[in-house]
């Protein structure tokens, strides 16, 4: 799966999506992702397999388990694996929980 289609997918979860940041104030739940690392496999000095580690933040303004079934599920449909991690950003008042993925 590359980027652009990665993106496709999270915009059709239904909640706005941005890469890296929105450039105005958005209304929680929201998602963002962005490419965190990345590395390349080689042989005969040679790029044969790159890939990509991306990292979805769902930002809502309480635990909203609903948001991130349907992240897990569109991740489930599509055989992308993830780690999960939780925060409760209290400057701003919301909950991000972060899937990070692998893009090949």
């Amino acid at each position: 799966m590359t980027l652009t289609q990665l993106a496709q997918k999270l915009l059709s979860l239904g909640y706005p999506v941005a890469y890296s940041h929105f450039k105005s104030t958005q209304e929680p739940p929201f998602i963002c992702y962005l490419v965190v690392d990345g590395d390349t496999f080689s042989a005969d000095n040679k790029p044969i397999h790159e890939s990509t580690l991306v990292d979805i933040e769902l930002y809502s303004t309480t635990k909203n388990l609903v948001a991130e079934g349907k992240v897990k599920a569109m991740l489930i449909e599509n055989e992308l694996s993830w780690s999960y991690e939780e925060q409760f950003i209290e400057s701003e008042g919301v909950f991000k929980c972060t899937f990070t993925i692998t893009l090949i």
